[in-house]
């Protein structure tokens, strides 16, 4: 038997561990034990006070901070399945996911409230919603404040005895068609990554801090700030606020970090932010980790230059949970996501599956015990994208003969903004929502940091002059419907779209820059 949390809370005080720091946030230290105690709180919370059953769902839209982290083990603990949602998501994306998880439990910080609140409104099937933060029954009828049922509830609590292959938790990733698919991952997954990864390429330790840009919502973010300094004892550095980069650096500099995880997009903000009185002091950190979008060679010298910090850039997955191919310190080759990390096999193969030789561009495909099990409710997806032992990434790479993989685009046209992905698809679908737009295609451009950003190429209605007025306010237009990161950085007109026979857009000739009769 495994159960998840058993590994990574109830562990550590067996081992000694009840008075070391496990999780700094803002003017908040908890302790092994205090996390141990809270975990079994709201473990017995949600079991008693709201008869959350064994691998029910409870969905988590909640603020970086330890009563996320709490409930996240307090459910895999009594055998239910916490999800954790991006918290920048729309109301629409919100709704989706309570139809497709059948969620009788949602936890949601107050500060986060305004976008789920009208899907929690119109959801008939949710049983209870506990806000984190402030009363709100004045807002919901089933609204229950996490507090009044976490602190009365008991400090004691046995972990479920779950199996390593029962589900443990799941995370959305975007599809092609803009809706989120749910990968179903095993109580076993995140230590695979913590042994495999933290362990393996990073070297973790009890002596560790960890600090990730990335939050706890994301894959990538929910190792870094959580079950990796969890595996191992050491401590996690959590900012539930936004992410400038007067922020950051101001964290690094107040809480010492070992280990920094970040994104492209994120690095270039920091680069671009100067102290003219004296530089920022990153002298704690001994391993800075890329992922999420490939890290331009650019970036990678500029840091390295400024600051004496090699970055590690690499490729994961929702679907493999952590980074599976990554660089080494001492062994970087800016551009390049790296080699394999021990424990994964990768192949680079052809439209029919057969390998490709060593230089050549092929379709990579992966190999380890960290991938989740299947999509929930996307039974032809899950067999689309995973065969067997393998799963596809939908990325086109090259391996060089020193084993190191050179990514060279995706097989799809999803696009990675600031790490997250983004379906051009739904984007276009959402601007042609837009009175004045005739058709729509949605591709990615690089930025003057060499990172992608979405730009909409545009056929405009007769009697819509194309030009800034309509451009501006196409922008307002998505702003107010669409994610941040989703939003188009650029729009631009053009007279006809280049099509397939079966009419459907070819973005890889708007991404060429040439242009087509109408």
């Amino acid at each position: 038997m495994f159960n998840a949390a058993a590994y990574f809370v109830d562990r550590h005080i067996e081992e000694g561990r009840d008075a070391s720091i496990a999780i700094e946030c803002a003017d908040r230290r908890l302790s092994y034990r205090d996390l141990f105690e809270l975990v079994n709180r709201v473990g017995n919370a949600l079991k008693t006070a709201l008869d959350v059953r064994p691998e029910e769902r409870v969905l988590l839209v909640m603020s970086d901070g330890p009563e996320m982290i709490a409930a996240f083990f307090g459910a895999i603990k009594i055998g239910a399945v916490p999800v954790p949602l991006n918290t920048r998501w729309t109301t629409r994306d919100y709704e989706f996911v309570l139809r497709d998880s059948s969620a009788h439990v949602i936890i949601v910080s107050a500060d986060l409230l305004d976008a789920p609140a009208p899907a929690i409104a119109g959801c008939d099937s949710l049983r209870h919603v506990v806000v984190v933060g402030h009363d709100a029954r004045a807002r919901f009828d089933r609204a229950t404040s996490f507090a009044s049922i976490v602190d009365r509830a008991s400090p004691v609590l046995e972990a479920a005895p779950t199996s390593p292959d029962a589900p443990a938790f799941w995370l959305y990733s975007s599809g092609s068609t803009g809706q989120p698919k749910g990968c179903v991952h095993l109580q076993h997954d995140m230590k695979v990554c913590a042994d495999t990864y933290a362990r393996g390429v990073l070297g973790i330790q009890e002596q560790d801090r960890c600090f990730s840009v990335a939050k706890l919502f994301f894959a990538y973010g929910l190792g870094n700030s959580m079950y990796f300094p969890l595996a191992v004892g050491a401590t996690a550095i959590l900012w539930p606020g936004a992410v400038a980069a007067p922020t950051v650096y101001e964290i690094i500099e107040r809480c010492r970090p070992t280990l920094f995880f970040s994104v492209p997009t994120h690095y270039a903000m920091l680069l671009a932010h100067t102290r003219p009185e004296r530089e920022f002091d990153l002298s704690s950190i001994r391993a800075a980790v890329s992922a999420g979008e490939a890290l331009p060679p650019a970036l990678f010298e500029r840091f390295r230059l400024r600051f004496g910090v090699e970055i590690l850039d690499g490729i994961g997955s929702t679907e493999v949970l952590h980074i599976f191919i990554s660089n080494r310190p001492g062994r970087v080759r800016p551009g390049s996501s790296g080699v394999l990390v021990p424990g994964y096999e990768a192949r680079l193969v052809d439209e029919d599956g057969r390998p490709v030789p060593t230089g050549e561009l092929g379709d990579l495909i992966v190999r380890g015990d960290s991938t989740c099990a299947f999509y929930w409710n996307r039974h032809e997806q899950t067999k689309d994208t995973i065969s067997g032992h393998w799963i596809r990434t939908g990325d086109k790479y090259r391996q060089d003969d020193d084993g190191y993989f050179w990514f060279a685009g995706r097989s799809d046209d999803m696009l990675k903004v600031g790490g997250i992905w983004v379906s051009p698809a739904e984007v276009e679908h959402l601007l042609l929502e837009h009175p004045a737009v005739q058709a729509c295609g949605v591709t990615g451009r690089e930025d003057q940091d060499g990172l992608v950003k979405p730009v909409a190429h545009v056929v405009a209605h007769a009697g819509r002059e194309p030009g800034a007025e309509l451009a501006a306010e196409l922008q307002q237009f998505a702003r107010e419907r669409l994610a941040e990161y989703k939003r188009p950085r650029w729009i631009e007109f053009v007279d006809a779209l280049p099509l397939t026979a079966t009419g459907k857009v070819q973005r890889f000739k708007l991404r060429a820059g040439t242009s087509f009769p109408s």
